[in-house]
């Protein structure tokens, strides 16, 4: 396929999002409504409510999953360690590049069970240079440069190197992921369980102590990584974050590669793995630094490309999780969250107007208190987890955090209307790294 049929299909498959986006905002918008005018309106919403607070509970009180056993540096050749292919793609990384290949270059797990390969997507400033650096240093780092034709962003730099790569588990890392030497043995017993196609390391930001923005999106990570957790505990939708993915291969090519027409590969692949029911687990430690942004414009764009990807993918594939073999307990999860992350925002917006005019009560009020108290237990006990810290303070960064989160509904709610109107122009925006922690290896290589 050339460029240019490559770009009609791009333009073909938005215009399909978009109506299909404004089919559900014009469907939210009109039921709300609907509602109001109702007398027995409330009562659906309670109704609604009712299936959120089971949920939630059962999210809450479920006891974890039984743990496999762990893998040692000396398993026997029967119970040889998988070989792991771990990837990054990297454009204008020169900060930040060379601390991450340093880490994953001198893993703690046998060295003839792992690869490292870098892929240089064009890099107009001097990534191609530390890593000639780099590959002079490390042998067994390999690297591959894409040219400017190259197409479909991230996702298409890993589908490039992936035929080239011979792990029986694919990882990928961002640029600027900061991680320990061990964490490959962390993973494997997770990988011994034989529907478990994908598992998602726990996010922490490196540079939390900035501002309160990296403050509250250390929160959310811990917030996330909770759920995640409960979720799968009861037989739901895990997810993949993108940085410190790690998916098994042949789950992989089952589901066809990285999708090239989507904004958010994790979310895209997350969705098809579950499609073709395999299960997506999560490892709260050893975790995978990062950094976070530290303004709020930069926030809200990343939050925006990360809230459109999101829905972009339920448009995606509504038919066919309909027709589906999920499983009652992974729809009931995917459709709870669905509603809380993306339909409630969204529903806000008319339930006020509509209050407003006819001068009644909002009717949402009930399902937005019910939302905000469990997503704050969740991050009360993540930041308490993850973080090791005593209540007090985990309380203080909840409090923190809450206030931090309420962003995403006027994100949510913005991004669901505008993909209604005009869908985007697919491009890998590319989020600008400072180098946390990374200055010495760079300044050692150069020396």
């Amino acid at each position: 396929m050339d460029q240019t049929d490559f770009g009609s299909n791009l333009t073909a498959r938005g215009e399909r999002r978009r109506l299909k986006a404004a089919i559900v905002v014009t469907f939210v918008y009109a039921s709300i409504v609907w509602l109001h005018l109702l007398p027995w309106g409330q009562w659906l919403i309670l109704g609604l409510l009712m299936f959120m607070a089971i949920h939630g509970l059962r999210l809450l009180v479920s006891p974890p999953l039984p743990q496999p056993a762990g893998a040692t540096t000396n398993q026997s050749q029967d119970q040889e360690l998988p070989f792991f292919s771990l990837l990054v793609a990297a454009k204008n990384e020169e900060v930040v590049i060379a601390n991450l290949v340093t880490s994953l270059c001198q893993l703690d797990y046998d060295p003839d069970r792992w690869e490292v390969w870098i892929i240089d997507d064009n890099s107009s400033d001097r990534t191609p240079e530390v890593l000639e650096k780099l590959k002079q240093k490390f042998p067994q780092l390999k690297t591959i440069r894409r040219g400017a034709d190259g197409k479909g962003g991230k996702s298409g730099a890993l589908n490039q190197v992936l035929p080239l790569t011979k792990g029986e588990i694919i990882g990928v890392f961002d640029a600027d992921a900061q991680i320990s030497a061990d964490f490959l043995h962390a993973l494997v017993p997770l990988f011994q369980r034989p529907r478990t196609g994908a598992v998602q390391l726990r996010k922490a930001i490196a540079n939390a102590a900035h501002n309160f923005w990296t403050k509250g999106q250390s929160a959310e990570m811990a917030l996330d990584i909770f759920f995640q957790d409960r979720r799968n505990r009861v037989g739901g939708i895990g997810e993949l974050r993108g940085n410190g993915q790690f998916v098994r291969r042949s789950a992989l090519l089952e589901c066809g590669g990285w999708n090239e027409e989507t904004i958010t590969d994790d979310l895209d692949l997350t969705i098809r793995l579950h499609l073709h029911q395999w299960d997506i687990g999560c490892l709260s430690f050893p975790a995978v630094q990062e950094e976070g942004v530290e303004t709020f414009m930069q926030l809200w764009h990343q939050r925006n490309r990360w809230a459109e990807g999101g829905f972009q993918r339920y448009l995606d594939y509504w038919s066919a999780i309909l027709n589906s073999k999920m499983g009652f307990a992974k729809i009931a999860d995917m459709s709870m969250f669905l509603l809380t992350q993306y339909l409630l925002p969204t529903a806000f917006v008319p339930d006020l107007i509509a209050a407003i005019a006819l001068k009644q009560q909002p009717l949402l009020a009930p399902i937005g208190g019910f939302a905000l108290v469990l997503s704050t237990i969740g991050m009360a006990f993540g930041i308490k987890r993850s973080y090791q810290v005593s209540w007090f303070t985990a309380l203080v960064q909840t409090l923190r955090g809450t206030i931090y989160m309420l962003h995403w509904i006027p994100v949510m709610a913005s991004v669901t209307l505008r993909m209604s109107i005009r869908p985007k122009r697919l491009k890998w925006v590319k989020t600008v790294h400072q180098g946390v922690g990374n200055s010495l290896v760079l300044d050692e290589l150069e020396g």
